[in-house]
């Protein structure tokens, strides 16, 4: 691309490190909808933003507030996103009979859509500046810590003053480091059904090893229908379906959420990560995977059962893995070290910014050192992997937690957030005993192996019983399982709680007090330091390039933009689209064996398909984990695809952009419409897609 010939101060483009030097160029970035990248759409792609095609894209989309992004599809509250999006769900509504994940799903009418247990979603309804209310709560004089608590105090109180005036769910989120802070207000829908699902087969073609790869074959895709008031809703907000898909070197432009990015991250956070806690994580992950892959060979229920954490472990490594090659590159690191001694360069030349903000990155540094002389404390003094064990911590500090004033409640606790909280833990989703008790036991022998039995936390919790009994006596005991007493539990109250003898209350009271001593201490010495020094550098960064870039990914609605195109790849060229053709080349190269076999009706159907209908491609739009899900939209507002996946060499996108290779792989509308049509029998849903 031209702009790697340009000056070695142009070349270095990251957002974040990168975005000290200059505005972002290419097509990087994952731009707030109040903030949207106007000139270098303009410049590059000729096509000027209106306010009313970013207002019909963003109430369009849709938050999945599990993990994952959607879109409004139609005029009656169909929803289109992946497959992976909708796994949970899935695997919920499932039983063994019944595996809607194997064998796939579709409703035919109105009667047959399976209402989800637990699932929300979320719409943007408005954005509020509110950085000056936020920020000025801090009072001239206060400590890290009081100012940290002024903040979060502030936060709680817009949040419930705009849940109150609005009905609407109201979060204020933290953008540049703390730089701004805005008051986001969406449109919430809890009921929620299911209407199309493929086989996982060909939803995740290629399994594991295609993962993160292209050219990629997958259906991944999934639809489901938002109801309000039993009747489902008229959304007049959604992207009409275009079922020729995408073309070669058109603009297009992602609506989604992305999880989170590391891009505005200082050389002290990153090195941490790269040090610590990206190896922390991927032994942890992989630990778990093999206790779950373990459980899953024990039989066809237990593999149902334990496919969707299975596959998310499986997603979470190779990206790990990943990212922790990237940081380990003398490239990356060598980039990301000048890129931020030239913006603390400036900073130092200009006294006024100096005096304010130089101590910024060295405060950063000293908070990441003292954060990782406590690392196994914070890490393994908790209960992890364990769906029981999370629900009787979250009773535990809800009742505690609501007595207090609002403004001094833990994170998640805040009156704004009780709904989706209590929302959650009443889910009658499944819960499976078998599976609980090798998670719990692993978690607990993890914890020991890595404290001691020495240390505290485990002798309080063991108290001289194996991690395995002490599991088994829990998962067997608890009645947790059933949502009515979860909710007896929370309307009991504290009371209610601190009788109660329920084994999995009892683990958790015991647990407690480490949980709230962690918490205290990390907000004390860490999230403090960091929340002021950060919030130090991203007023440096508006004093010196104003809001010529972007934040970090909070999961919060993004817009990217970019050109279907293909890359150089293996020595050779990827291209831009894939089609039925080589889903069916791919599977005979394997001679149909999994993870590269098909399901039944690919064989007997395929002399109806058109095999040339395009069924992936690739953009050039910057994109991360939580875009799963997000429409690929085209100029004139229309959805010709949704994101599924990125290739390998996007998986240093946490903390790096390349638009040179870096691809956003997608399903293409015109795939998903033959295969509804002609391998689905699924007129009825396409014909409401195309609005016929």
């Amino acid at each position: 691309m031209k702009e790697y010939q340009c000056a070695l101060m142009l070349i270095l483009i990251c957002a974040g490190c990168f975005a000290y030097t200059v505005p972002a160029l290419g097509d990087e970035g994952m731009w707030t909808f109040d903030n949207p990248p106007q000139k270098q759409i303009q410049e590059k792609y000729g096509f000027a933003l209106t306010q009313e095609w970013l207002d019909h894209v963003r109430l369009a989309s849709v938050r999945f507030n599990d993990g994952g992004s959607g879109s409004f599809v139609s005029p009656h509250g169909l929803i289109l996103t992946n497959h992976h999006v909708a796994l949970g769900q899935l695997q919920k509504v499932s039983t063994a009979a019944n595996d809607y994940v194997k064998n796939g799903f579709y409703a035919r009418d109105a009667k047959e859509e399976m209402k989800c247990p637990d699932l929300e979603l979320n719409i943007l309804i408005s954005m509020e500046d509110v950085t000056r209310r936020v920020q000025g709560a801090v009072k001239p004089g206060m400590t890290e810590k009081a100012a940290l608590q002024a903040r979060k105090a502030e936060m709680a109180k817009i949040e419930k003053e705009s849940q109150d005036s609005t009905s609407l769910r109201s979060d204020v989120v933290s953008l540049y480091s703390g730089g701004e802070y805005w008051l986001y207000r969406y449109k919430k829908y809890t009921d929620v059904r299911l209407v199309f699902a493929p086989e996982e087969r060909i939803a995740f073609f290629g399994g594991d090893p295609d993962n993160f790869t292209y050219p990629r074959y997958d259906l991944d895709m999934a639809l489901f229908r938002a109801y309000e008031d039993g009747k489902p809703v008229e959304s007049k907000n959604y992207l009409k379906w275009n079922a020729a898909g995408a073309k070669a070197g058109e603009p297009v432009f992602v609506s989604g959420n992305p999880g989170s990015t590391d891009r505005l991250s200082t050389i002290a956070q990153i090195e941490a990560q790269r040090e610590t806690y990206l190896p922390g994580r991927i032994k942890q992950y992989k630990r778990r995977l093999e206790v779950l892959r373990k459980y899953a060979a024990k039989g066809p229920e237990e593999m149902r059962q334990a496919t969707s954490q299975v596959r998310r472990l499986e997603n979470s490594l190779k990206v790990f893995d990943g990212e922790y090659k990237g940081l380990s590159g003398m490239s990356l690191m060598a980039k990301k070290q000048k890129e931020e001694s030239d913006f603390r360069m400036q900073v130092s030349r200009r006294p006024e910014l100096a005096s304010k903000y130089g101590a910024a990155w060295d405060a950063i540094a000293a908070a990441e050192k003292k954060a990782l002389n406590r690392y196994k404390e914070t890490t393994f003094r908790s209960l992890r992997g364990s769906r029981i064990a999370s629900l009787a911590s979250q009773i535990v500090q809800y009742v505690a937690e609501v007595k207090k004033p609002d403004g001094e409640r833990l994170d998640g606790f805040h009156e704004s957030q009780l709904e989706s909280l209590r929302f959650r833990i009443y889910s009658p989703a499944p819960i499976y005993s078998g599976m609980e008790t090798v998670l719990l036991t692993d978690s607990l022998q993890e914890s020991f192996e890595q404290l001691g039995q020495e240390d505290t936390f485990m002798k309080a919790v063991l108290n001289g019983q194996r991690p395995g009994t002490l599991a088994e006596q829990i998962v067997k005991g608890t009645k947790l399982t059933d949502p009515a007493f979860r909710k007896e539990l929370i309307e009991g109250g504290q009371s209610a709680v601190d009788a109660s003898n329920d084994p999995a209350i009892v683990l958790a009271r015991k647990v407690d007090p480490f949980t709230r001593e962690t918490q205290k201490w990390t907000e004390d010495n860490i999230d403090s330091v960091l929340t002021t020094a950060g919030e130090k550098i991203g007023q440096a960064r508006f004093a010196i390039y104003g809001k010529t870039v972007y934040p970090d990914a909070t999961f919060t609605l993004r817009l990217s933009f970019g050109a279907v195109k293909g890359y150089p790849m293996n020595g050779t060229e990827a291209p831009p689209k894939t089609t039925f053709f080589g889903l069916y080349d791919r599977s005979l190269g394997f001679d149909g064996k999994s993870p590269f076999d098909l399901p039944a009706r690919y064989s007997e159907r395929r002399d109806k398909l058109d095999l040339a209908k395009t069924l992936n491609f690739v953009c050039t739009c910057d994109t991360i984990g939580g875009n799963s899900g997000s429409p690929v939209v085209n100029k004139a507002g229309e959805i010709v695809g949704v994101i599924f996946d990125g290739n390998i060499e996007s998986l240093v996108g946490n903390y790096i952009y390349n638009d040179a290779d870096n691809r956003s792989v997608a399903v293409d509308t015109a795939g998903m419409t033959e295969a509804l049509r002609k391998l689905y029998d699924a007129g009825a849903v396409a014909d409401e897609l195309e609005s016929k």
